[in-house]
């Protein structure tokens, strides 16, 4: 893993790649580990996005105590974790927090994270950070905050440096924003992968309302 002051897309893909499991599921412990590369996306942008990193890490650390409880077994990956809370509706019991649950907020979070990194390596050099971050935001987390998050968010993102000073502010030097470059479309192909599965797996088990 890189050190905290920059973004490892080689070991994010790395991750999900080893999470993919037969054709349908997604194991949580490789999963994990690629997403906590990522939550240091959001830390590296600013501050605007601080509070779905914080919820993300709080998220994490309920899936890792669910995992190393007495029904460990059944966290292994995404969709022995949706069938075994299914069957027992272990989803509806009062005071159980949800593993299908927790990691709905981490699946949703994982689309505005693909679409950001997307678009500001697709676009111009002169493009406009807010408009982007913006747009790429409406478009995926904004649905599930409260007005006044959206409201706060959306102000905070004036704040986003322009397109290349957010490169190598997420990515380090000239040297590793090329390699970064390169390396980034398999990272996102393997990040569109793992969301389609997990998306899937939702849509199957009817997850996708969990309050």
């Amino acid at each position: 893993m890189s050190n905290e002051n920059t973004l490892d897309l080689h070991y994010v893909h790395e991750c999900f790649q080893k999470s993919l499991k037969e054709n349908d599921d997604v194991v949580i412990d490789a999963y994990i580990d690629g997403y906590n590369e990522l939550v240091k996306f959001l830390n590296l942008i600013g501050t605007v996005f601080s509070f779905v990193s914080s919820d993300v890490k709080s998220k994490i650390k309920v899936l890792e105590k669910l995992k190393s409880g007495d029904d460990a077994i059944y966290y292994e990956s995404f969709k022995k974790m949706m069938k075994y809370e299914k069957e027992t509706s272990l989803h509806e019991k009062n005071g159980f927090v949800s593993g299908s649950r927790t990691m709905l907020r981490l699946h949703r979070g994982l689309d505005f994270i693909r679409l950001f990194l997307k678009r500001i390596s697709e676009t111009e050099e002169d493009m406009n950070t807010c408009t982007t971050c913006q747009g790429s935001y409406n478009e995926t987390l904004a649905e599930f905050h409260p007005w006044y998050i959206r409201k706060a968010a959306t102000l905070a993102m004036h704040a986003l440096p322009s397109r290349q000073d957010l490169l190598k502010k997420i990515f380090g030097s000239e040297d590793e924003l090329t390699e970064a470059m390169a390396v980034l479309p398999q990272t996102l192909q393997s990040c569109d992968e793992v969301y389609q599965r997990v998306h899937q797996l939702y849509t199957d088990f009817d997850f996708h309302g969990l309050p």
